[in-house]
């Protein structure tokens, strides 16, 4: 899968979509889909769109990479709106373990004995603002440190403009000197300061684990439902499309007097 934009033709091949009425059924049912967490099946009878069609869209827009097109298109509006560059020049990484229903591959399952957590995790990349940048989906006993290499990996190719990303205790190390030597990114370590007891907000390291709050908030993404990793991916990318949309559509409304 390549990255691309939908708008700026250089990052890819162009859309190729079919009838817009089949296209725009197609995202009101993804939007259900991981809002409300039902099943593809479950799709009502009399709906525009057979079910089968649906997901197959569904499947095409992300092997092509208009999914991420979308996503990145609605990611740089929102920075934009917000002051910021189009493209971000640092980020932070972090983890979540997931319990998995029944529908995970036996393969694509793993325990994760710190969390005490049977299933997959989902290890996520985002800027400043929170907004994602990578997420990659592996087997739940896959330590974060091996999980952040294929997703620095993917950073470095999608971002020339990063350079920097802060992390926790559980990245430092080796994978410190790996991210400088062989994808030129400095890795920053954020770490718990001893004398403090109890919850505290670290710096930058919040960043993430709202956005991880803010994914979880769709109920497909409270659990990894998805046979193939990458569908889960896709749902994760859905459950930033939708809050970005809502932000931008927020900000584009006449302010009341």
């Amino acid at each position: 899968m390549r990255v691309k934009s939908l708008t700026h033709g250089s990052k890819g091949r162009t859309r190729s979509s079919g009838p817009r009425r089949l296209l725009q059924a197609g995202a009101m049912v993804w939007f259900r889909e991981v809002d409300n967490g039902c099943k593809w099946r479950n799709l009502p009878a009399d709906f525009l769109v057979p079910w089968r069609t649906v997901h197959a869209i569904f499947t095409r827009w992300w092997q092509d990479g208009d999914l991420y097109a979308l996503h990145n298109d609605l990611r740089e509006q929102v920075r934009i709106a917000d002051g910021r560059e189009p493209e971000p020049s640092a980020g932070i990484i972090d983890s979540q373990s997931l319990r998995a229903a029944e529908t995970v591959a036996a393969g694509s399952r793993g325990y994760d004995a710190a969390k005490k957590v049977q299933g997959t995790k989902r290890h996520v990349i985002v800027d400043t603002l929170g907004l994602l940048l990578v997420v990659i989906v592996t087997a739940a006993s896959v330590q974060d440190r091996d999980g952040a290499k294929p997703a620095l990996e993917r950073l470095r190719d999608w971002y020339e403009r990063t350079a920097l990303i802060w992390a926790d205790s559980a990245y430092a190390g080796k994978l410190v000197t790996w991210a400088k030597k062989h994808v030129r990114l400095t890795l920053q370590i954020v770490k718990r300061s001893d004398d403090v007891s109890g919850f505290v907000v670290l710096p930058r390291r919040w960043v993430v684990e709202r956005t991880l709050s803010w994914i979880s908030q769709r109920r497909r993404c409270v659990r990894d439902y998805e046979r193939l990793s990458e569908h889960h991916e896709a749902m994760v990318l859905w459950a930033m499309i939708i809050l970005m949309g809502r932000r931008l559509a927020r900000s584009a409304s006449p302010k009341s007097t």
